[in-house]
């Protein structure tokens, strides 16, 4: 891939995991009656907004995950106070628009004193207009209009936590749910693109020629057949080349290959790498046929299983500290190894995106202040008690730890840059 696609596609891989993952989230709180305030990608200062329907599309500028915010989670919009002057529109009887602010710029609309407002459950207002108080029924969807803003009341039946538990519950993990379906879709598409090994295979065949390795530098081409390496018969024995090549470095060897029929021979000489192990910078794979749909299946689910126990265990070395700060990354090493991969080609592309959407599932679902775990976790309490917890203890839990976990991104952040930096 040009560089260009690269950093398309490596663009691409976040937006496509944490869409799919905020879009679970929101398509559930929809379902449930619940109003999506906003739908965002990204955090801190905005870059791009759209609103549609009730719901306020936004593209943020620190790329470190993303959100949806629902009416009654945060405190709710600052209502207007008794003794306040505003202003409201009428539209069939009911009121459509509350102005806070510039009245005298708000032409057709009837212009007095707060008396009394409840925009949640009785959705009324009483205003006190050149001294008699007249009463306006509100409607549901009505806009409270301040600053150049919108925003739209929510009546207490469309709060996040006026919902039965179960709702609430599945639009908390839907989002991780998301993240496992499209985990197991891009499985399924990697099976495909990579198909399975023929049966009793007699050759290996080129897969990936490493840029800036020996091999880059000859005549080898994805699709080689290795026949013989200085003069051994390689067949279909991959740790055989790997130990002719690991055995060579820094020494000539002679590789012969097929290519449509045709044989010749390149010469390479095996780069010594930390170990002293000689490489040249190719992958090698068996013969392949196209995988069946039973096959791609069960192809995916065995690359879930076996990347999940690979994430669990690498989630087992940080909650027992058996890591240094080097081993973390965040989203500046993540996009530096999806780029990498994104160059060695679709299908490893495709097994990377697959993999990062897995591991943000998983992640997500963990008993964390602040993630899609601990939310469940309260509302498994809640169900417990018979009763909801204190709003405001739940929301300071949430606020420490998502602080925490942005001081942690910080951190880690600030040591990828070091590392690229120092060239590492």
């Amino acid at each position: 891939m040009g560089t260009i696609q690269v950093v398309f596609m490596t663009v691409l891989v976040f937006f496509v995991i944490v869409t799919i993952h905020e879009w679970g989230h929101y398509y559930f709180a929809k379902r449930a009656g619940i109003l999506v305030r906003e739908f965002a990608i990204g955090f801190g200062p905005k870059l791009f907004s759209l609103k549609r329907g009730e719901t306020r599309f936004t593209l943020r500028l620190i790329p470190a995950g993303g959100f949806v915010r629902m009416a009654g989670e945060d405190p709710e919009l600052v209502e207007a106070q008794p003794g306040q002057t505003v202003a409201v529109r009428l539209k069939d009887n009911l009121v459509t628009r509350i102005y806070l602010d510039r009245l005298d710029e708000r032409a057709g609309t009837i212009r007095g004193e707060v008396d009394s407002i409840d925009l949640e459950h009785k959705l009324t207002i009483s205003l006190n207009v050149e001294g008699e108080v007249e009463n306006y029924s509100v409607h549901p969807q009505a806009l409270v209009i301040a600053k150049g803003k919108d925003t739209q009341i929510a009546p207490i039946d469309r709060h996040f936590g006026s919902k039965p538990i179960r709702k609430r519950a599945m639009a908390i993990f839907a989002g991780p749910m998301m993240n496992f379906v499209l985990a197991f879709v891009l499985f399924g598409v990697y099976a495909q693109l990579v198909g399975v090994p023929v049966d009793n295979p007699d050759k290996l065949l080129v897969s990936t020629i490493e840029e800036n390795y020996p091999a880059s530098k000859v005549d080898l081409k994805k699709g080689d057949i290795v026949e013989s390496i200085n003069g051994i018969e390689i067949g279909a024995d991959l740790p055989k080349m790997i130990d002719i090549i690991g055995k060579s470095p820094n020494k000539p060897i002679e590789m012969k290959i097929n290519r449509d029929g045709t044989s010749h021979a390149v010469t390479i000489t095996p780069r010594p790498n930390e170990e002293g192990v000689g490489k040249v910078g190719i992958g090698a794979t068996l013969p392949t046929r196209p995988a069946t749909a039973v096959e791609t299946v069960t192809r995916s689910a065995e690359l879930m299983k076996v990347s999940t126990i690979f994430i669990f265990e690498n989630l087992k070395m940080l909650v027992t500290g058996q890591f240094k700060l080097d081993d973390l990354g965040g989203p500046v090493r993540t996009a530096e190894m999806t780029s990498q991969i994104a160059k060695k080609g679709l299908a490893q592309l495709t097994s990377w995106t697959a993999m990062l959407s897995l591991y943000l599932g998983i992640f997500n679902l963990l008993p964390v202040p602040a993630l899609d775990g601990s939310r469940l976790l309260f509302l498994g309490l809640e169900g417990i008690r018979k009763r909801p917890l204190d709003p405001s203890k739940e929301s300071m839990v949430h606020f420490v730890g998502f602080a925490m976990l942005m001081l942690l991104m910080l951190v880690v952040t600030y040591n990828d840059i070091l590392r690229l930096v120092r060239g590492e």
